[in-house]
């Protein structure tokens, strides 16, 4: 850049603030580093700065280390959500998110998987304290992670919307359906949905669930293979009036 060619490390520091604009864009880390330390830099610089992808994880390290922006919640946010962001530092800025702002780096494809993680988890924290219009809205809009939380959680107004979340998964719900405790009325609404109903492994789990509705698993029956018919005649908790029907269809197919 043109301005880089008569800026330096030392212009940076002392750059007025109608010149700091144009060396946010620099492709000198030297220069990036100085400018930091410029005391005319502000919150909007920063933010600005941080919306660049291509920031090696060193500087942005230093910026996560200085304490007027890491108390700011604008950079903090930035820093947390930012691919190349040093994993402890942030690790530590995730801790002091809100909910909105987790949910967000929980789905963003960007962010290392264990930051993902670690946001999915503080948001799973929160679901017992969270009114229902928040619940609602994370059924719709949460990972896949949060809408099985919801889903095991409930209340089932709120897990029946979980279900047609987009980015709920096969290995997500079947999670779900391993917990005893789900609730009778969410377990029916698996049974009976468009989507998941039709899935075999989905239609194995109901089966094996105890709360599921009975008329829905026998109908389940005829579709699913020999060896996982077998299979779950062997658990011995089943209700005896399934273990009826699955005896009579094993004996159908030989």
């Amino acid at each position: 850049m043109a301005h880089e060619q008569i800026s330096g490390p030392q212009d940076a520091r002392t750059a007025a603030p109608e010149a700091i604009t144009a060396l946010l864009g620099s492709a000198n880390e030297n220069i990036l580093r100085d400018l930091i330390e410029n005391p005319a830099l502000d919150e909007t610089h920063i933010c600005v700065l941080l919306e660049r992808k291509d920031l090696p994880g060193t500087l942005l390290g230093e910026i996560a280390k200085k304490k007027n922006w890491r108390t700011n919640y604008r950079v903090r946010r930035a820093l947390a959500g930012h691919p190349h962001t040093p994993r402890l530092a942030a690790m530590r800025l995730l801790r002091e998110l809100h909910l909105m702002d987790l949910v967000r780096i929980s789905l963003q494809t960007a962010s290392p998987v264990e930051l993902r993680r670690l946001a999915e988890d503080r948001v799973l924290a929160q679901l017992p304290q969270l009114p229902l219009g928040q619940r609602i809205m994370l059924a719709r809009r949460g990972s896949a992670r949060v809408a099985g939380g919801l889903i095991a959680q409930g209340p089932e107004q709120v897990a029946r919307i979980a279900l047609d979340n987009s980015f709920l998964t096969e290995s997500q719900l079947l999670r779900s359906l391993a917990k005893e405790t789900l609730p009778v009325r969410t377990v029916e609404d698996i049974a009976k949905h468009k989507k998941w109903s039709t899935l075999m492994n989905v239609r194995i789990a109901l089966v094996r669930h105890l709360h599921s509705p009975v008329e829905r698993v026998i109908s389940f029956l005829p579709d699913l293979r020999l060896r996982d018919l077998e299979d779950l005649l062997r658990q011995s908790r089943l209700p005896e009036n399934v273990r009826d029907h699955l005896r009579r269809e094993i004996a159908s197919r030989k």
